[in-house]
């Protein structure tokens, strides 16, 4: 089992910035690839970015790339969202989650941080 928590969630204003982080605990972090996923009300959850277990590779959702950022440290079993140039549309909840390298569909899931940007 893996053990997710978010934090660093709030409220933006549009053009500025948050950094979402999110901590494991319970297995050998560096052995999971991390992703960061969102869902806005109404909405179904979609994938925001993904990291690979040694942080080596990323990829990003189109309406996120060149603005989110994320990276991770395996000493610390930690990986991060850093998050510019905030849009309104960027309001949604977080989530964090994981699935080890052998496999491809995401297990472990956080409680997710909401993150609400006003115009």
């Amino acid at each position: 089992q893996v053990q997710l928590a978010e934090s660093g969630g709030g409220l933006a204003q549009a053009g500025g910035s948050l950094r979402l982080s999110c901590a494991a605990s319970g297995r050998t972090f560096s052995s999971y690839d991390m992703g960061w996923f969102r869902q806005a009300p109404g909405k179904e959850r979609e994938f925001v970015g993904g990291i690979n277990r040694s942080g080596s590779s990323t990829r990003y959702a189109d309406s996120v790339k060149g603005r989110f950022t994320i990276s991770r440290d395996n000493a610390k079993s930690t990986v991060a969202l850093q998050m510019n140039s905030l849009k309104p549309e960027d309001t949604a909840v977080y989530y964090c989650a994981a699935h080890h390298w052998s496999t491809s569909k995401y297990d472990y899931w956080g409680q997710g941080t909401q993150v609400t940007v006003s115009s």
